[in-house]
């Protein structure tokens, strides 16, 4: 049993002395301890000393990769130009499966239960996430233009959620993906909206994330991002979601909280990336559902939900010039709750409560990153030490639908050395067909100049 839980429920709950009784991957009790083991003698007991239980985190906007470390230095467009498009353009089904593996472990190791991941070939992260034991809402790279036709196409979308919805016990989650509006025409933008109706599902796409995109959308609609989304009829799916909105007004935030569209606040890749301090704060304070999210490896460098929690709530201090803004409990909310009202599972996920699922994580309180730790009083830290010193790392224990997949630090539902070698045969051959594609496209004065 943890020495506290963290409910994350409306009046932020911290228990202490107290445990849960998880039946089917569902919570059905919470009490104190000596209550529950004597009406519940036949339960098999999980004693977490020196530990904290609180909900698995959502990272609500992550893109599996293979590119850690190699794509560094530039702007959004020009990276996606001569790092991310290539490379998609020459990935195949082995390592997009492979970097699922990879990443999908990085994230429940570092007490991610639920990732949304925007990724090609995703037959191979639908397997991946059945294996590990993780959710995933899996959102097709889709290019439906003639000039992107080197992503995933609606056909590959729509043959997952044919397949895959439901699949693993619920954990996979099928969306609709369209990397960006401008990487769809007018009829795959509409075929992608008329999708996710039929299918009963959410739709998702990157938006707003660099100034140069207002200009953009500006010569093509003559309005704004969320107006023109607004108009085509993005938001008239069943469940929207936004990656990034960084350069949003105070009009797209109402228009975005009125209809109800789920956002990810990605930080870190938005200053790796220079692409801007999102108006997180407006967004909350209309009632936007606002979740955290790391990116991919390639743009984060990391996977780690915490450090992107103490990101960022630094970075929303510094754009409110504030150091009360974005304070402990309202990041924490983020890459809980938040990302799961984002994708539309706030009532199954993001909190410690009677009648949710049973995804949660055990954090290590006996680390000098947690000294001293005070759960009441005039001194309380327990939610500042949370957001502001833990790592992924101090994790110790996570549990998704009711299963152990993680436990004293250790991955239980796959080898991680194999995992990791099968990515480290497979990638320099994905870097050398790259490599030979841009040199075709006369790309590699350009990649070398950005070094």
């Amino acid at each position: 049993m943890p020495d506290q839980i963290v409910t994350m429920d409306d009046a932020l709950s911290v228990l202490a002395g107290s445990a849960v009784l998880v039946e089917a991957g569902a919570i059905v009790e919470i009490g104190p301890v000596a209550d529950l083991a004597a009406r519940h003698p036949e339960a098999e007991r999980v004693d977490l000393p020196d530990r904290l239980l609180m909900p698995g985190l959502v990272n609500a906007h992550h893109h599996s990769g293979l590119l850690r470390g190699t794509a560094e230095h530039l702007p959004v467009w020009e990276w996606l130009r001569l790092h991310i498009d290539p490379m998609h353009r020459v990935l195949n089904a082995d390592e997009a499966e492979a970097a699922a593996m990879l990443c999908y472990s990085e994230g429940l190791l570092a007490g991610t239960t639920t990732v949304v991941d925007m990724w090609r070939f995703m037959d191979g992260a639908a397997r991946a996430a059945s294996t590990l034991g993780n959710r995933v809402v899996t959102v097709n790279y889709v290019g439906a233009h003639p000039d992107f036709d080197y992503f995933d196409t609606l056909d590959d979308n729509e043959r997952i959620l044919r397949e895959w919805t439901g699949a693993a016990g619920g954990r996979v989650m099928p969306w609709v993906g369209l990397e960006h509006l401008f990487y769809a025409d007018e009829a795959g933008q509409r075929r992608a909206i008329d999708m996710a109706k039929h299918y009963d599902t959410g739709i998702y796409t990157h938006c707003s994330e660099s100034e140069v995109e207002l200009a953009d959308f500006h010569s093509r609609y003559g309005m704004r991002p969320m107006h023109a989304l607004e108009r085509i009829g993005f938001f008239d799916a069943p469940r929207a979601m936004i990656a990034h909105a960084v350069w949003l007004d105070q009009g797209e935030v109402d228009l975005i909280a009125e209809r109800g569209v789920g956002v990810s606040h990605n930080p870190v890749s938005n200053m790796k990336l220079a692409s801007g301090m999102a108006p997180v704060a407006e967004m909350l304070e209309a009632g936007v559902a606002v979740g955290l999210g790391t990116d991919g490896e390639k743009e984060n460098n990391n996977l780690d939900m915490f450090e992107e929690m103490k990101v960022a709530s630094l970075l929303g201090k510094l754009r409110r010039m504030d150091a009360a803004a974005m304070d402990s409990w309202q990041v924490l909310r983020m890459a809980t709750r938040g990302g799961a009202r984002a994708i539309g599972q706030g009532d199954a996920l993001g909190s410690v409560e009677v009648g949710k699922k049973a995804d949660l994580i055990a954090v290590r309180t006996d680390t000098p990153r947690m000294t001293p730790l005070f759960d009441g009083g005039e001194y309380a830290n327990l939610h500042h030490n949370l957001v502001h010193a833990v790592r992924g790392s101090d994790v110790d224990m996570t549990m998704v639908d009711g299963e152990i997949v993680v436990r004293d630090g250790r991955l239980l539902t796959a080898d991680l050395g194999e995992v990791v070698d099968r990515v480290r045969a497979l990638a320099p051959d994905l870097f050398a067909r790259r490599r030979a594609y841009l040199e075709e496209a006369g790309e590699l004065q350009g990649l070398y100049a950005a070094h």
